[in-house]
């Protein structure tokens, strides 16, 4: 017992350093691009130090759901690299530790962290999110810092143009001013030309006040212009003029009540809530449209028919109208001018038109409603899909670990970015595609964990059974046998010799396996037909026991000490029992293939081929045996 307690201490003083680091990394790099997303909103607006490191510690929080299952990802890849690196998932196995067992304390704290992510998108990410678009939306109102540049027009100014042709950063003064003012409107525009000024703000901030010197106003009067067309047009020259623009520099935040009744700023049950009253509201007025739609009159028929009983007018619902006969629409054009012809069909047209605005206006009306729908139950989906995500993403990085051996910051890293990259292109596109409307909204927030939970089971599965994953010979070799490619022998001389190469027992052996060859290559000397290839193909076992006869030559044959014999030993092929020697068993299968000739045929070609291949190989058995004959008779 106390093993098993000092190996969990030591998986979780191995991980927990690990998960800290990679977390804080992840969240600044996610950090980052928000800050390269907003920058334009930030830069240039004199904004106070405090509230840029109050909207920064609120993206800090909302970016926390990105980054914490990519910091359990590579977290866990990096710890149990490092202890596959280092030999301790050995030395855990060889003591009757499996992986699962070693595991078992990281998947509690999972299990812990999946909670935690929980309450935390459900309590906290609420009321981050609140604050911090509150302030983006706030510094994006905020007008920029007031910086005039050199030979350029100024438009920061709501309502003026502003260029100046020199300025004394020293004093401040500004030379040769021209100043468009069109706050009034274009056509009672107002320019200012001033050799030199001064700009100010106000006490309160709130306006800017301009100090100008020596200069000529131009205004163009067009509201006191008489009926006649005549636009009166005003000159001034002044000596010193004083203008007050309202231009608020002050930072102004908004009111946060607007942020929270959003979807980002409301929990698990605002969220049910927001949800059912909506639904119930597209329910309510769906069913007034369809019953509207029901008790449209069509023909002249009203749905409901009128009378009065005991004194009270009530309304029954019409029987519905039978039609002995089809009506023709043609009757109603006989004997009308073909002015009242097209009077017809355009009335016709004008109503359909009508109804057909009418439906359209009311199904926007619906389309808002689901749309709100949809974007509450997709925040909804998040609560819970965070959690799930840590999860899976454990279950893929530790056996991704265990397999690959490697620890430090390398391999992990570009192993970690490539599978979040993946996932984030699944998880995006679920969102999109329920966004939208395409599919179901829980479809498509748990898209990106229904495919990588199969993966994670995968991985899982191969790293405790120890199965080659990422062993290139394993995969070559399968190749090898799918395409039916050539494999190469390797016999090497035996230092040491326990049983002697006999001379009659190797020549009898070499004997057998000749004519087995050569009773094969008799019974098969021309290329198979199309039918005997899909009904016969083959035989297995003839095969099988070359094969069988060949490997127990080799076998014998390499306790020689003779180098020329060892090195003749490699050049018997590997006899392979490739399917497209013998496609079948079945019959009703066999018939099938024969019947659908377009695909059969080419099946038929590639295996010809084959079997080609593989007399050659049958061949090569003999001429090998033959050489090893006359060396040994040597």
């Amino acid at each position: 017992m106390l093993k098993v307690k000092r190996l969990y201490t030591f998986m979780l003083e191995s991980f927990m350093p690990l998960f800290f680091m990679t977390f804080f990394i992840c969240l600044f790099i996610v950090l980052m691009q928000f800050l390269w997303r907003y920058i334009d909103d930030l830069v240039g607006k004199g904004l106070e130090v405090g509230v840029i490191a109050e909207l920064f510690f609120y993206a800090a929080l909302t970016m926390v759901p990105m980054a914490l299952p990519l910091a359990v990802l590579l977290a866990s890849l990096m710890t149990f690299g490092n202890l596959g690196e280092r030999f301790e998932l050995t030395a855990m196995k060889a003591s009757g530790v499996s992986l699962l067992k070693s595991m078992r304390p990281l998947v509690v704290l999972m299990i812990f962290v999946a909670i935690g992510a929980f309450f935390f998108q459900n309590n906290v990410l609420p009321v981050a999110q609140t604050k911090m678009w509150t302030l983006l939306y706030s510094m994006r109102q905020k007008s920029p810092e007031l910086e005039i540049p050199e030979g350029v027009f100024y438009d920061q100014i709501p309502g003026y143009n502003l260029f100046v042709e020199k300025k004394d950063r020293d004093t401040g003064v500004l030379y040769d001013l021209m100043i468009y003012d069109v706050s009034a409107g274009f056509d009672n525009a107002r320019v200012i030309l001033a050799d030199s000024g001064k700009m100010s703000f106000t006490a309160d901030k709130t306006h800017l006040f301009l100090n100008l010197y020596s200069g000529e106003q131009f205004e163009n009067l067009k509201e006191q212009g008489s009926s006649s067309g005549n636009v009166p047009y005003r000159r001034e020259s002044f000596s010193n003029k004083d203008i007050l623009i309202a231009f608020d520099a002050n930072f102004n935040r908004m009111d946060e009540e607007g942020m929270r009744n959003q979807y980002v700023g409301k929990n698990i049950s605002e969220l049910q809530a927001t949800i059912d009253s909506v639904q119930s509201r597209v329910d309510s007025i769906g069913r007034m449209y369809g019953q509207a739609i029901k008790e449209i009159p069509y023909f002249g028929v009203t749905y409901y028919k009128r009378s009065y009983v005991n004194g009270k007018l009530t309304q029954v619902k019409q029987q519905p109208v039978v039609l002995t006969t089809p009506i023709n629409i043609d009757s109603v054009f006989d004997g009308e001018s073909p002015a009242e012809y097209k009077g017809y069909l355009a009335q016709a047209l004008n109503k359909a038109k009508r109804h057909q605005q009418d439906y359209e206006y009311k199904s926007y009306q619906m389309k808002d409603d689901r749309k709100t729908i949809r974007r509450h139950d997709i925040e909804l989906q998040k609560k819970f899909t965070l959690s799930f995500a840590c999860i899976i993403f454990f279950f893929i990085g530790a056996p991704l670990g265990a397999i690959i051996r490697k620890g430090g910051l390398g391999m992990p890293l570009v192993i970690s970015v490539i599978l979040f990259i993946f996932y984030y292109i699944i998880d995006n596109t679920g969102y999109k595609m329920a966004r939208e409307g395409r599919i179901e909204v829980w479809q498509g927030m748990w898209l990106s964990s229904a495919v990588l939970l199969p993966l994670g089971i995968f991985f899982t599965y191969k790293a405790v059974n120890d199965s080659a994953v990422f062993n290139r010979d394993a995969y070559m070799n399968f190749f090898r046998r799918l395409f039916g490619m050539n494999e190469m022998r390797n016999v090497q001389l035996k230092e040491v010799v326990m049983d002697d190469v006999i001379e009659e027992v190797a020549l009898s052996k070499i004997d057998a396996l000749k004519q087995k060859s050569q009773s094969f290559l008799s019974l098969n000397k021309k290329p198979q037909s199309y039918l005997n290839y899909w009904l016969k193909g083959y035989s297995r076992t003839e095969l099988h026991e070359i094969s069988s006869e060949m490997e127990d030559l080799v076998q014998y044959m390499s306790n020689s000490q003779d180098k020329i014999i060892i090195n003749k030993l490699m050049d018997y092929p590997i006899l392979r029992s490739l399917w497209l020697y013998h496609p079948t068993n079945y019959k009703w299968l066999a018939y099938t293939c024969i019947a659908l000739f377009p695909i059969g045929l080419p099946m038929y070609l590639i295996g010809l081929k084959s079997q080609s291949r593989l007399k050659n190989e049958i061949r090569a058995i003999i001429n090998v045996s033959n050489d090893l004959e006359k060396q040994l008779k040597k």
